[in-house]
């Protein structure tokens, strides 16, 4: 379990993150979602010890994490939105460097390593150096090399970035099968639908503060189930009902070309984002 305890992170007189407060189940896969500058990395940044909150604090299995409780920080490994491996490096020199770091004995790292790979998919592209990888390669051999030292808990800060739609999907896949491995995930990301498809419960913040925290299907249904799009004067406007037939009886009354659809979870997120929402 992860407890974040009024964390509250500033720079100067820029609160980044701003009295922070929510739980992490063991297990569990969890989104923080947000705007650009929300405060999500510098969350994440936090948990892996990287920045040492302001006030407030997290604690691990009832444990305070800071830099210097070594048996809790070992638990936690982090997988950034850069490539953080050496060009010139194949895969399994990628894999042997973490092992190395973590005093793995060799033989442990090629088995755990060749399981990794394979587990990725990754196997026929093991000789092949980083810089001549794909960025989707690139990104599920940092979860590989994350999982070497089996960690118990995976923070993922953009997983997806720059990803095509086919291996975003190949992504979710693979990180769908770690968490069924009993592994707790927190996601950063700025894909909605990603949030939607693998996150459990999210938390919305924005300018640092919590605003939202449920699960997506909770989320969607508080705003509304259906959703009227019209546009009008001043572009697109969403309105949003909590049954269909509410929703079809104000369509019947709207002007030409407004359409109905089911609510997301990126229109919650929109809304906490600040724009003008209206509920029917």
């Amino acid at each position: 379990m992860i407890e974040l305890d009024h964390l509250t992170k500033r720079f100067g007189s820029f609160t980044a993150v701003d009295d922070l407060s929510l739980t992490v189940e063991t297990g569990e896969f969890f989104g923080l979602l947000g705007p650009n500058g929300a405060g999500k990395t510098t969350t994440i940044s936090m948990i892996s010890t990287v920045l040492l909150p302001t006030s407030g604090e997290i604690r691990i299995d009832g444990v305070r994490l800071d830099r210097k409780a070594s048996r809790e920080k070992r638990k936690l490994s982090v997988i950034t939105q850069e490539y953080s491996m050496r060009q010139d490096m194949t895969m399994d020199e990628v894999m042997e460097y973490q092992g190395r770091l973590y005093n793995l004995p060799r033989k442990t790292i090629r088995e755990k390593s060749g399981e990794l790979l394979a587990f990725a998919g990754l196997t026929e592209y093991r000789r092949r150096t980083v810089r001549h990888l794909s960025g989707g390669m690139k990104r599920k051999l940092m979860i590989c090399r994350a999982l070497l030292v089996e960690p118990e808990i995976l923070l993922l800060d953009e997983p997806t970035a720059g990803m095509d739609a086919l291996s975003r999907r190949q992504m979710w896949n693979l990180l769908r099968q770690v968490n069924g491995q009993k592994r707790t995930i927190i996601l950063t990301t700025h894909y909605i639908e990603e949030a939607e498809a693998l996150c459990g419960r999210v938390a919305l913040i924005n300018k640092g503060k919590l605003q939202k925290l449920d699960t997506p299907a909770a989320l969607i249904e508080e705003l509304g189930s259906f959703a009227v799009d019209e546009t009008g004067e001043e572009g697109l406007v969403s309105r949003y009902f909590k049954s269909r037939e509410d929703a079809i009886s104000y369509l019947a009354e709207a002007g030409e070309g407004a359409s109905l659809r089911r609510t997301t979870l990126e229109d919650v997120f929109v809304e906490c984002a600040g724009r003008k929402i209206t509920q029917g």
